[in-house]
């Protein structure tokens, strides 16, 4: 794994320190971390997942509109917010790795330096027991 700047190691750390479920990735999607709140609703230890591309982790948890249609990675917050440099507001199903079907609410945030460079994005969700 390449060096990370200094902002994006303290978002994991934010991150680590939050019961919210919380989603990091670097400034072209790489999946960077996710916490142990995120853990529990995508079914997967990060720690087993690991970083992977924005190709990987936009559909491996299988995320789906109300009518059950699969979204394509553009239709997400998080790729939204890295394809435009600004938030993104969304909610969606997803069904994890083992197969338990949730109704999430995701903000997403870029991650900015100070010289106003893009380093990566957050996104903090909130589920809901899909019926």
């Amino acid at each position: 794994m390449t060096q990370q700047p200094k902002e994006l190691l303290r978002s994991r750390q934010f991150a680590e320190s939050m019961s919210m479920p919380i989603f990091l990735v670097d400034p072209i999607g790489n999946l960077f971390f996710y916490n142990e709140a995120a853990e529990e609703i995508l079914g997967v230890r990060f720690i087993e997942a690991g970083p992977m591309p924005v190709d990987v982790w936009s559909t491996i948890f299988v995320p789906t509109n109300y009518i059950g249609k699969q979204l394509k990675p553009d239709a997400l917050p998080l790729v939204q917010t890295l394809t435009f440099q600004r938030p993104a507001h969304g909610s969606f199903y997803i069904v994890n790795k083992i197969g338990q079907k949730f109704l999430i609410t995701v903000t997403s945030f870029p991650i900015v330096s100070k010289s106003e460079k893009m380093l990566g994005a957050m996104a903090m969700f909130w589920k809901s027991k899909a019926e």
